[in-house]
């Protein structure tokens, strides 16, 4: 019964307005947009029943929803903004994380090239001691071909081949 007087219900295009917030021209585009036509009354003033209002809020809201340019610019702005906050943060980040290995690895150039150096000096002496030890090796076994034959005398004794 409620339903049914809510629906037989006409409401004027001030009441229109006010539910809707919305000025006449806006109200004419939600019509159309809802193909609602208004109708007129026995007196030709115009009236609108309750379920054409709910439908024009409707319409209303999702015109409000799909088109909001102000809110939609708001949140591009928001979104500009965080991404250059965080494209400004990656770029502290980087300089700071790329001075501190500078500063780190300053000394570096100079560690290598010793290293190198040393390395070098190593292998040297390394040969080194291989030339020596084979010249002992040959002097010890030229120094065990001499005999002693008294009087601090001594005699090389001949070497075979096979020895």
């Amino acid at each position: 019964m409620l339903k049914q007087e809510l629906r037989e219900k006409t409401l004027s295009p001030q009441e229109v307005r006010n539910i809707l917030n919305a000025d006449n021209k806006e109200i004419v585009e939600l019509c159309k947009k809802a193909s609602i036509l208004p109708r007129k009354n026995n007196k030709g003033q115009t009236y609108f029943s309750y379920d054409e209002v709910k439908n024009l809020r409707k319409v209303q809201a999702q015109k409000n929803v799909v088109t909001n340019p102000i809110a939609e610019t708001k949140q591009v702005s928001a979104v500009r903004s965080i991404l250059n906050s965080l494209q400004d943060m990656e770029k502290n980040l980087n300089a700071t994380i790329s001075r501190v290995i500078d500063e780190k690895l300053e000394g570096m150039d100079e560690v290598v090239v010793e290293l190198i150096r040393c390395k070098t000096d190593n292998e040297t002496l390394r040969q080194k001691i291989i030339t020596l030890n084979k010249e002992i090796y040959q002097l010890k076994n030229d120094l065990s071909a001499y005999k002693p034959v008294g009087l601090g005398l001594y005699r090389k004794k001949e070497r075979h081949s096979w020895d």
